[in-house]
């Protein structure tokens, strides 16, 4: 896979990515291994290469996404000023990752500033693409019930203005 291709760097300078590309370490896990667990200090981040990686949170391991395109990123919190990681990733096939050390990518970010902003607007997409997965599971798995919200303060707000106390 040519990592110019993933979704993440499409569009940006050859320089800028093969500067991430020669930070960055391959790393192989075997399936049941676990990347990084929930509550975990967030110091790398990972893209997939090969295999498939199950994201879970809780103590229960709800299942909030599986990694299975080559290319897709994940362990983003340490990107995005997070401390810990916010959920599991255990690899459920053998897997083949690229990772990079938080600090060294805000290096790379800060040689080439316009290209450091087109990746993070181009995670801030994967974020919210999976969030909107999230939202739908949420809903398809919850019955019928009235009009449920899942992060809206607006309409609990509105809620509780309409409700007597």
């Amino acid at each position: 896979m040519i990592i110019q291709q993933a979704d993440l760097f499409r569009g940006m300078s050859r320089e800028f990515v093969k500067e991430f590309m020669d930070s960055t370490k391959k790393e192989t896990f075997e399936v049941g291994d676990n990347v990084f667990r929930e509550g975990e200090d967030a110091n790398h981040f990972y893209i997939l290469l090969k295999g498939r990686v199950r994201l879970t949170t809780g103590e229960e391991g709800q299942v909030v996404h599986t990694v299975d395109r080559p290319g897709e990123a994940f362990g983003w919190s340490s990107l995005v000023g997070r401390d810990a990681y916010s959920a599991s990733a255990e690899c459920i096939a053998a897997t083949k990752v690229i990772s990079m050390e938080r600090e060294i990518f805000r290096k790379v970010v800060e040689k080439t500033p316009s290209d450091g902003m087109a990746f993070y607007q181009r995670l801030a997409g994967t974020v919210g693409d999976r969030l909107i997965n999230s939202y739908r599971s949420l809903v398809l798995a919850q019955p019928s019930e009235g009009h449920r919200t899942y992060g809206s303060s607006l309409t609990l707000l509105q809620r509780s203005q309409a409700s007597p106390e």
